[in-house]
Parts: structure tokens; sequence; C-alpha cells
């Protein structure tokens, strides 16, 4: 079956939502700019989950699961398997957080978009 979501998905959401409205930045990580990958780094590391600051890293280290079984705090992935180029934070209601692109800010956005590759479940093992 699918493994549990690590504890603290309540503090990854609050973290993630105060960053609603920050710029930005290829590489940033906080904490006034991020881009999607380092986003969910610093939000993950709230509940003590340390990832590395690279999508496909985000994407190897968790576990696959139907978005039909998407809980808030999970991973929300886009690309192939090989080749992940975007990522964000699951929120509920088919919608996620994620920090798009240049010139663009964290906000909330839909998960169905072009390149949607599957969920991921951070774990313990994560």
């Amino acid at each position: 079956g699918i493994p549990p979501q690590a504890p603290g998905a309540g503090r990854v959401l609050a973290y993630a939502r105060a960053q609603l409205g920050k710029k930005y930045l290829w590489g940033g990580s906080g904490p006034t700019e991020f881009d999607c990958s380092g986003l969910v780094m610093r939000a993950w590391e709230t509940a003590g989950i340390y990832f590395p600051h690279l999508a496909q890293d985000q994407y190897n280290l968790t576990a696959r699961l139907p978005l039909g079984d998407l809980l808030p705090g999970d991973l929300v992935f886009f690309g192939t398997p090989s080749n992940v180029y975007h990522v964000g934070i699951y929120v509920g209601g088919g919608e996620m957080i994620d920090a798009p692109e240049t010139g663009q800010r964290v906000s909330y956005s839909s998960i169905y978009w072009s390149g949607l590759l599957g969920g991921g479940r951070v774990t313990v093992n994560s």
C-alpha cells in the first residue's frame, strides 16, 4: 500500500501559505525569493524532512501515489520520471502552492496543466 505521510504537513502548509506573493528566483530558497524546489525544501524542513534543492531529487525521494490519493502536503511533479522540471505542494481540491517561473510569484494554481507527472508522498524515509 501507499506509505503514510510524514508528520508535520500542517506546518508545511502554514509555511507555504506564508510565502504566497513572494517573488520567483531561479535557485531561490528564501526567505524572500523562491524557486519551485526551494519552496518545497524549506516548507518540509519545518517538519524535519531535509530535501535537496532539486525537483528531480525530491521526486526520487518520495513515494509514488495516484492523484486521487493526494493529501495536503503531498508533492505534485511535472515532467517525466527522468526529467522532472517542476514541483508544487498539494493543498487539496486539485490545487497546489508553487513558485511558478520568472516574473511570477508564489501562488495557488491548479495541478492540472500540461506536463503533470504525478504525486509524491513525503514519508519518514524521504
